[in-house]
């Protein structure tokens, strides 16, 4: 099989492909959800560009397009909730990416409960409470900083992964570059 066989029929040719772009792909990622807002103004992105680093105190850090509601939400609220999703969870990670349809929004048909950090999708166990601290708005994104104030785990098996444009999969190898 050749590499052309692999590629998506919709992708930009391999000479026409931002090398930096293309550098970030191979390196794996989590896969998360970023939910911030009320009961009436709930909004969120999935968030592969994230990091968190222990200290005091302990913080998150991702990058977010400062046009997108959920950035909205955490400028209104100063607080957010990251969600890290498992490999049954790519449904939850496409609709709140915006590519796969979602009629009545992402949270529709989930089990949420509105926190005072914002909305918590009570299926998906392991969280962080954040508070917002900081901000950096850069060329097309803004780097957000968060104190985490809570965390609740689950002994995850099968973390959701990206890498070179899909997700990890147990027993598959890499996606698309």
């Amino acid at each position: 099989m050749t590499v052309h066989e692999h590629e998506h029929p919709f992708s930009d040719p391999e000479s026409e492909r931002d090398p930096v772009r293309r550098f970030r792909g191979r390196l794996a990622a989590p896969v998360t959800v970023i939910t911030s807002g009320g009961p009436d103004d709930r909004a969120g992105l999935t968030v592969s560009s994230i990091l968190v680093a222990e200290g005091d105190p302990p913080t998150v850090h991702f990058l977010c397009g400062p046009e997108n509601d959920v950035w909205d939400r955490i400028v209104e609220t100063g607080t957010f909730v990251v969600h890290v999703l498992e490999e049954g969870d790519a449904a939850i990670s496409d609709a709140f990416a915006g590519i796969r349809p979602s009629p009545g929004g992402p949270f529709r048909g989930l089990e949420v409960v509105d926190s005072p950090h914002g909305p918590v999708i009570t299926t998906i166990e392991t969280r962080a409470l954040c508070r917002h601290v900081f901000h950096r708005e850069l060329t097309a994104h803004a780097l957000v900083e968060g104190a985490i104030e809570g965390v609740t785990l689950h002994d995850m098996q099968r973390p959701l992964g990206w890498f070179r444009g899909s997700y990890l999969r147990r027993g598959q190898g890499p996606g698309h570059s």
